[in-house]
């Protein structure tokens, strides 16, 4: 049995979950000293995010050395004893790789800089003449995810007309070139490093990115400055060259054969496609084990919008025979609260989506914090630090809003999070959401999501594989674990409705009378 086809894994924000050694930046010592934290919660795995050798021009997804640690993280010694800790709590610790692209300060894109057009180390990355008079006009029309064009030109060693090189996020993230046996070779060992020092996996960062077509054509949609929850869908009626080519399949066929080798150990990409078939293609039997589908993600607090991105999820692996996998937020998006209206609305809607994603089949990744009710912050210019503002011309203020680091304990200005200054500032609201308190509440947040967690894990309605869904009142749903008693209902509407028959085993706020309340959810068997 497949470890990972029912878990709950909780994603670390390496810099924004705890403080080893009060810099104002979380590290990989901080998470080893909450290890009993998230044991209580009940989670089954840790995803961590990147904290290689990094400049931190995109906080650590700009790597420079995919095989060590940067010092403000730690080292390889503390990294060991902090997947030793973690397993001896039951934990299993997955990681984050990069394989789109590299630091533009990685030891290959200084040697290509140094070396002259149709040498081999450019040859690992997507160098191009540019277009125009003198070349003075980029290779073609991508746009970069953080806005503005795709493509930086350089000058050549020799003083002659620059070449462009292609990074289709920040201008300090070069794009590699996977038809380049050297990337492939270079991946494969910097996966066995990882799985020799005991992980338990990895998440693929931007796993339908990579292959690029061999004559990058020009985009009709160049969409670079889509909304952040929209980026990279795929599903429109222009196919985004910049993504999901077919060559990309290959890539993952290499990486699940070295994992192959490693018994148990789990592989899941974040896969931004909007088509069903597509997207089953990442998820084959011999690719990903894992792919996130983020339509819960992109839908509305509206219950035919949710059982849509449902419906849409599950068929979308079924055909393939892979576990479908849920979350509601990431480091990239916007964080539940504020996306479903902010304040108490937006916190009660939370909660009920917590506990429709926790009823459900497969693989369920929470976010830290989420289990919190923390919403996004709305930060002062001057703390901004996501490339996505200053690419973007300060039109787009990127990312940080929804990763302020995790208030801990007592009061500000760091809530037990660091002994210095966060490395964002944390808001005067964050002391009435501390974890110390929370754990106290039995009506908080936190203890509505460990007790779902812990249902999740012990009652047998949890069992059923697939859904089966009941008729209800407009603006509401139910399902029902097929071949169990537990039933989920959800209500998005404006007024209460009848409950489902049956006995409530949890509910995401007061209930009225056996009538469920607008912005709530429960479970009932």
């Amino acid at each position: 049995m497949q470890w990972w086809r029912d878990a709950v894994v909780y994603q670390v924000y390496v810099r924004s979950f705890a403080d080893g050694d009060g810099d104002g930046v979380g590290d990989l010592e901080g998470i080893r000293a909450r290890l009993g934290y998230l044991e209580l919660l009940g989670v089954d795995a840790l995803w961590l995010t990147p904290f290689y050798t990094s400049p931190m021009v995109d906080h650590g997804y700009d790597v420079a050395d995919a095989r060590d640690v940067d010092p403000v993280f730690g080292d390889l010694a503390t990294f060991d004893r902090l997947v030793a800790d973690a397993h001896e709590h039951g934990l299993r610790v997955t990681i984050d790789l990069v394989p789109n692209h590299t630091s533009s300060e990685h030891e290959w894109f200084r040697a290509a800089l140094d070396s002259a057009p149709g040498s081999p180390e450019r040859a690992r990355y997507h160098f191009r003449p540019g277009t125009g008079t003198n070349g003075a006009a980029p290779p073609n029309n991508w746009q970069s995810v953080f806005g503005g064009p795709a493509w930086t030109r350089v000058q050549d060693p020799d003083g002659g007309a620059g070449e462009w090189y292609l990074h289709l996020f920040a201008a300090e993230q070069p794009d590699l070139n996977w038809t380049n046996p050297e990337v492939w070779a270079d991946l494969e060992k910097t996966l066995r490093f990882w799985l020799d020092r005991g992980v338990d996996g990895f998440r693929i960062d931007v796993a339908h990115g990579m292959s690029k077509p061999p004559d990058l054509p020009d985009t009709r949609d160049p969409r670079g400055g889509a909304r952040d929850d929209a980026r990279w869908d795929g599903s429109g009626a222009e196919p985004d060259p910049r993504f999901d080519h077919d060559g990309v399949h290959d890539v993952h066929r290499m990486i699940r054969g070295v994992l192959d080798h490693y018994p148990g150990r789990l592989v899941v990409g974040e896969v931004w496609i909007g088509d069903d078939t597509r997207f089953s293609r990442y998820v084959r039997p011999d690719e990903l084990h894992l792919g996130f589908d983020f339509r819960l993600v992109r839908a509305p607090f509206e219950a035919d919008a949710v059982r849509a991105a449902i419906e849409h999820s599950l068929a979308a692996v079924a055909a393939v025979g892979a576990p479908p996998t849920w979350t509601l937020s990431n480091h990239d998006v916007s964080r539940p609260v504020t996306r479903y209206g902010g304040g108490a609305t937006g916190l009660a809607r939370a909660r009920a989506m917590s506990l429709v994603e926790l009823a459900l089949p497969g693989v369920v990744y929470l976010y830290n914090g989420e289990e919190l009710g923390l919403p996004d912050v709305d930060l002062p210019d001057e703390a901004l630090q996501d490339p996505v503002w200053e690419r973007s011309g300060r039109t787009r203020r990127g990312r940080d809003r929804c990763r302020v680091p995790m208030p801990w304990e007592g009061g500000g200005p760091s809530y037990g999070f660091t002994a210095g200054d966060p490395w964002l500032p944390m808001p005067p609201e964050f002391g009435e959401l501390v974890v110390a308190d929370q754990l106290e509440d039995t009506g908080s947040t936190l203890s509505l999501v460990r007790r779902a967690i812990e249902l999740r894990k012990s009652h047998p309605g949890f069992q059923g594989g697939e859904l089966e869904w009941f008729g209800a009142p407009e603006g509401c749903f139910a399902f029902r674990r097929a071949g169990t008693t537990l039933v989920c209902a959800l209500n998005t509407s404006t007024e209460p409705v009848p409950l489902p028959p049956g006995e409530v085993l949890l509910a995401s706020g007061p209930l009225e009378d056996g009538r469920l309340p607008p912005d709530t959810a429960a479970w009932l068997t």
